[in-house]
């Protein structure tokens, strides 16, 4: 029969041994377990490998052992930085209170399942908008700060400063250092970007890491990371790896560069050619200034060689002798002109008077006209006794009428009579 032990309490305690004993039997109650995580740490000593595993997403760390019986079943090319899976059963040492997990197989993760992975997360973060052409922000032409993400005394560090530099001398570095690999490289770069991005004097920011196998890469791919770099306002620039590798961080920088070298390229200017390109529009606008200049000093040439310019007085002589010429001919015009009017009026002048009544009476015509006015055009409207107003060129004469004639006693034309009715009346006619 089992004697189970009262619950302690603060009167009677239980002792560690007790506790540690309980805690062992009821792990060791747990079942072996397949687990995935990168290995973040990894020791040999005495033919044993003690280490670390841990899950990057949860940010979860696990110790574990490998017993030299089980090392040589595992692969052995396994290191730090290594994503695997693992067959673990938790095992707690009562003498150190500690828990490790013993590994009872190892493998590596196959490489079809995390880019399966790789590409979900691909997938997600291009429908969310992350990677689209629209978002990216073009680089300054000359940067006077730049940022610089990389491992501390790297060969992705001395490229890009060495080439940067080269290039452009004046140019001013910002470098923070972070892990580029392992456990702890998300959270670093991560933290890096941050700060890179809230200072103000930067202008660009490079995240730089030589080549490596994929799975080193994989912290680049991270969620986290890239979002961080979505979030940042200052332009990103991605050099990791080698042309061939493309982590997701590529897809969400402002711009990718194949190398750390090709990064240091396309963000400084290099300062001789930019002097040559200086030279060169200097050159050119100097010929076309020159060029100018020569075709108005040509044209004030041809202006001042005219003969209105070269003897001004010649051209007032040419316009005198027109204006004489010109005066004489509208004097010779207004004369005929007067001329032919004088003409015309005393043409006119003579139809008027051969056609007005004055000139009728002063041919010996005369007007006879009634007591009331009107011209006597009958003799029968002028009986006798009628007085007559009798009009000559000469004058008015009144007469009174004797009626009309009697035939045969009319004077003839040729010697004329006293004025009676009927001859004012012919006269009137």
């Amino acid at each position: 029969m089992t004697i189970v032990p009262p619950p302690p309490t603060a009167e009677s305690p239980w002792p560690v041994g007790l506790l540690a004993a309980k805690v062992r039997d009821w792990i060791d109650r747990l079942g072996t377990a397949w687990v995935e995580g990168e290995i973040t740490q990894w020791n040999v000593s005495g033919g044993n490998v003690y280490g670390k595993l841990r899950d990057l997403e949860q940010d979860a760390t696990v110790s574990f052992s490998i017993w030299s019986s089980v090392k040589s079943r595992v692969p052995s090319d396994l290191k730090q930085g290594d994503r695997v899976i693992a067959a673990v059963k938790p095992n707690y040492w009562v003498k150190g209170g500690s828990l490790t997990m013993q590994v009872f197989d190892m493998r590596h993760v196959g490489l079809g399942d995390l880019l399966e992975r790789l590409e979900r997360l691909r997938r997600q973060l291009t429908s969310e908008g992350l990677f689209a052409p629209d978002r990216k922000r073009p680089l300054p032409f000359l940067p006077q700060c730049i940022g610089l993400v990389t491992g501390k005394d790297s060969d992705a560090e001395k490229d890009v400063l060495r080439n940067a530099q080269l290039r452009w001398p004046s140019v001013a570095f910002r470098v923070v250092h972070a892990a580029v690999q392992g456990d702890r490289s998300v959270g670093e770069v991560t933290a890096a970007i941050q700060r890179l991005d809230a200072d103000p004097e930067v202008d660009v920011i490079i995240v730089a890491r030589g080549g490596g196998d994929f799975q080193n890469l994989l912290g680049f791919s991270d969620e986290g990371l890239v979002r961080a770099v979505a979030a940042c306002t200052t332009p990103v620039v991605s050099a990791i790896g080698h042309e061939a590798d493309r982590p997701l961080l590529d897809e969400v920088a402002d711009l990718r560069a194949s190398t750390p070298t090709d990064a240091a390229k396309r963000v400084v200017p290099d300062v001789t050619e930019e002097l040559s390109r200086v030279q060169q529009a200097r050159a050119r606008i100097r010929m076309r200034l020159t060029n100018l200049v020569a075709t108005e000093i040509d044209r004030l040439d041809q202006v001042r060689s005219r003969p209105v310019l070269a003897s001004p007085q010649t051209l007032v002589d040419v316009r005198a002798d027109e204006v004489v010429r010109a005066v004489a001919r509208g004097e010779e015009l207004l004369g005929r002109a007067v001329e032919r009017a004088h003409t015309r009026v005393s043409e006119l002048t003579a139809q008027l008077r051969a056609l007005s009544p004055q000139g009728t009476l002063r041919r010996g015509y005369s007007i006879v006209q009634l007591p009331s006015g009107a011209v006597l055009r009958d003799p029968a409207e002028a009986p006798e006794s009628t007085p007559l107003l009798v009009t000559l060129d000469g004058g008015a004469v009144g007469a009174v009428s004797t009626g009309a004639p009697s035939p045969g006693s009319a004077p003839s034309p040729a010697s004329p009579g006293p004025a009676t009715a009927d001859a004012a009346a012919s006269s009137a006619r």
